[in-house]
């Protein structure tokens, strides 16, 4: 059964939904929905990925930010509840989607015998 949420668990900022809105007329994807879910982890925490989509499955959550119909899978949504995306323009990395998220778990290191390791899963500066 397909879940309406029409209080918004996830923001989208308006420059978020400006930007995702401009990506749909450019690849003529009317109709599609902004798919957000869990791309993976390890000890520097959730990240995050999100699609276009027009798959909406039996279980997933829907809801509406700014205009913008987003999905969220049903493992996904407990990572997600207060969560806002942005549209950032970053010097480093160049333009590009930021998820930022209260109810992900952050970095953390696991402790063994020769002190904090964080293993082969990420880069971690700490």
């Amino acid at each position: 059964m397909l879940n309406q949420i029409n209080t918004p668990g996830i923001t989208l900022s308006a420059t978020a939904a400006e930007a995702v809105r401009q990506i749909i007329r450019e690849q003529h994807l009317d109709g599609y929905a902004l798919r957000v879910f869990v791309a993976g982890g390890g000890c520097c925490g959730v990240r995050f990925g999100m699609a276009l989509d027009n798959n909406i499955r039996p279980d997933d959550t829907t809801f509406d930010s700014n205009g913008i119909r987003l999905v969220v899978d049903e493992i996904s949504l407990g990572y997600l509840p207060g969560a806002r995306i942005d549209f950032v323009q970053d010097a480093e990395h160049g333009p590009g989607f930021v998820v930022e998220s209260p109810n992900a778990p952050g970095h953390a290191h696991e402790q063994d015998e020769t002190g904090y390791a964080c293993g082969a899963s990420c880069s971690c500066h700490s």
